[in-house]
């Protein structure tokens, strides 16, 4: 496992927009449907079982968590600050009243259409029902942000056959190919913890840093 990854500590929680972190580190958002299994892709990929939640209430929780990666430094017991994973809320919830997906769209929609140390997004999908009217919904959102490097996962990919993984990826493939040469594709597992090495790799491709950091 990479140790920039083993080294996620939560720094805050955020409900509106003029509360963002004033910093200028690159920030790695994940965004997904609220049962894609996003928090478990999260704990998995930094190694820790409660590091990101979930709510058992769709719509429930509408914060932007913070989450600080870092290296070591050349001194003893320094870390060197390198990133913030940044966890969104979930959506697509039906349950939700009509204010609550008001605010969400405002939080998030804002965040993610203005902030500009957003550098890249992590949209978890479920394997077997990607691209849902949900999935659609954010797209739209990232219309505006071409600049925004996007990795399709296809989570909970242990509930396909082999047959079925290869569709569904060459698929999806096949619709990041119409979105830009900015957007990747993997299948992923939180349950089975495959594809971890993949998604590390990815994410620390999109931050300069020497693979396996």
């Amino acid at each position: 496992m990479s140790a920039l990854f083993d080294s996620a500590r939560f720094v805050m929680s955020v409900s509106e927009l003029m509360g963002l972190p004033e910093t200028e580190l690159p920030e790695i958002a994940f965004a997904g449907r609220s049962n894609a299994g996003k928090s478990t892709t999260i704990n998995v990929l930094c190694r820790q079982s409660r590091l990101a939640f979930s709510s058992k209430t769709p719509g429930r929780t509408q914060l932007l968590n913070f989450f600080e990666l870092s290296l070591k430094g050349e001194i003893p017991r320094q870390r060197i600050p390198e990133c913030f994973l940044v966890d969104l809320p979930g959506y697509g919830y039906a349950k939700a009243a009509p204010e609550t997906r008001k605010n969400w769209a405002g939080l998030v929609g804002g965040y993610v259409q203005q902030r500009p140390q957003l550098m890249g997004m992590v949209l978890v999908m479920d394997a077997r029902r990607p691209f849902m009217p949900a999935d659609e919904f954010l797209l739209d959102f990232l219309s505006v942000r071409p600049d925004l490097k996007l990795h399709l996962l296809l989570n909970k990919a242990d509930q396909l056959k082999t047959m079925e993984k290869r569709q569904v990826l060459n698929a999806v493939k096949d619709r990041a190919l119409t979105m830009g040469n900015h957007v990747s594709v993997q299948l992923f597992s939180g349950l089975k913890k495959e594809g971890v090495e993949q998604l590390q790799n990815v994410l620390c491709t999109w931050l300069n840093l020497p693979l396996g950091s």
